[in-house]
């Protein structure tokens, strides 16, 4: 038996990892797409490393399009199985994936107008064919596949649906445990339950992107925004534009906006989310109270939508969007994505980096080679669709708003296991020098023996 890694190995997205038995049977964890690594994005778009002719089954940790945003891709060139995943994940994945899909050919016709053309890399129709293939499966349900193969997923607590999967072998005579952590969440995080404990594995694939970073550090998340929106548009009469990603973030920063109003602190200005995906998976969570945690129940008791409040509008037209640029009021804007490399937010970037009163504010992880990670980083120019801009804009961060857990989180997941009888812990989705410094952490925790698989790196498993 043997594991290879396809994605998110030493960097944080394009997760696709296969678990391949002796008998040849495989099994894909996600099928992610690769965002925010500059020129080598599109390489390993296009190439995933595997031939989808011989996967045989897969199972979806959660709906972010770094995990599930090349499943189209996956049955255009040959993939016939079963999909696996919970129902709010089946759910999300289909409107992300829709959504990427129309964002990949909107791209597509801009650049090929600015004289640097891309190709989408599907279509509409091919997510819709895709979706055939999807099939639910309850968390704490021990579903197998074959005699030989079943598996159980766990709340990972990361966003809703997301799931932790445990697949239990059987081969040679023996039982493998095998545990993918999928996104590990935040313990006490603001919309969902806690991540769950999970049975003894033997081998643990565990998501690494905060392994050396603590947030609780950092200053509460309704203050922050608060002081951000009230100095940019009240004070300077500027405009904050919130780069989040859809599924997840954007539902946090309005459970935050809505506490704000609740407690009499939201600043009186026009809010906007920009991104027609957006309020469809906002709906998609409305739809799924089930997994949300004690303190939004009980805001549910006297706020029956903890989603809305005073003055929030979300956009659905291309004309709305283009004439929030043209609006000078000062307005908060939310829009996807969350590193800013695709959708309406980098036009909105693009129309108001260059002033000094506006505020870009990033809530979550950037990859380094992204826009978001430029940013972040403090550039003082960045590109955007092909052009150079100056970074005029003020460039803010609330780093604890991040729906991974650091490493007191991920050790707290782990702290259900017996690290003597894990055999190895492969570290995946974060970046190298993160996980070599985790890596240590976690052998000061009992795990002595920690691997970093690099990109399409074989590994035989004992």
């Amino acid at each position: 038996m043997h594991i290879t890694f396809h994605g998110a190995a030493r960097n944080v997205t394009g997760s696709k990892h296969i678990v391949q038995l002796n008998d040849g049977t495989s099994i894909l964890l996600d099928c992610g797409m690769f965002q925010g690594l500059g020129e080598k994005t599109d390489g390993y778009n296009d190439h995933l490393g595997f031939n989808p002719l011989k996967v045989d089954y897969m199972i979806l940790s959660h709906a972010h399009i770094d995990h599930c945003g090349l499943i189209p891709k996956l049955l255009a060139e040959g993939f016939k199985g079963t999909i696996f995943c919970t129902a709010p994940t089946m759910e999300l994945a289909q409107i992300l994936m829709l959504d990427s899909a129309k964002i990949q050919q909107q791209d597509a016709e801009y650049t090929k107008r600015k004289g640097h053309p891309e190709e989408a890399l599907y279509t509409e129709e091919d997510v819709m064919e895709a979706m055939h293939l999807f099939k639910v499966v309850d968390y704490n349900e021990e579903y197998e596949i074959t005699p030989r193969i079943k598996f159980r997923l766990t709340d990972a607590g990361h966003v809703i649906g997301s799931a932790a999967i445990h697949l239990t072998i059987f081969e040679d005579a023996k039982q493998t445990q095998i545990t993918f952590s999928g996104d590990v969440g935040r313990y006490g995080d603001l919309i969902l339950r806690n991540p769950q404990k999970f049975p003894q594995a033997d081998y643990i694939l565990l998501e690494s992107t905060y392994g050396d970073s603590l947030h609780k550090e950092l200053e509460p998340i309704e203050d922050a925004l608060q002081e951000i929106i009230r100095e940019t548009c009240i004070t300077n009469g500027g405009k904050v534009i919130i780069p989040a990603f859809s599924v997840g973030r954007t539902q946090e920063l309005l459970f935050a906006l809505n506490s704000l109003e609740l407690k009499g602190r939201l600043p009186d200005v026009a809010y906007y989310v920009d991104s027609p995906l957006s309020e469809k998976a906002t709906q998609v969570i409305k739809d799924h109270p089930e997994e949300y945690n004690n303190r939004v129940n009980k805001i549910m008791e006297v706020d029956d939508d903890p989603f809305a409040f005073k003055g929030l509008k979300f956009i659905q037209s291309t004309e709305e969007s283009i004439a929030l640029n043209d609006d000078p009021r000062p307005c908060v804007i939310i829009s996807s994505s969350g590193m800013a490399e695709a959708g309406r937010v980098r036009h909105h970037i693009r129309n108001n980096i260059n002033n000094a009163k506006n505020t870009i504010l990033m809530v979550g992880y950037s990859e380094p080679s992204s826009l978001g990670g430029h940013l972040i980083r403090g550039d003082h120019e960045v590109f955007i669709f092909g052009e150079r801009h100056e970074v005029k804009a003020r460039v803010c961060a609330i780093k604890s708003m991040s729906a991974h857990g650091d490493y007191e989180d991920l050790l707290r997941f782990l702290s259900c296991q017996d690290p003597a009888q894990v055999k190895k812990v492969f570290l995946v989705h974060g970046e190298y020098d993160t996980q070599q410094k985790f890596a240590e952490r976690l052998a000061e925790n009992g795990f002595a023996n920690v691997e970093i698989p690099y990109q399409h790196q074989k590994i035989e498993l004992e």
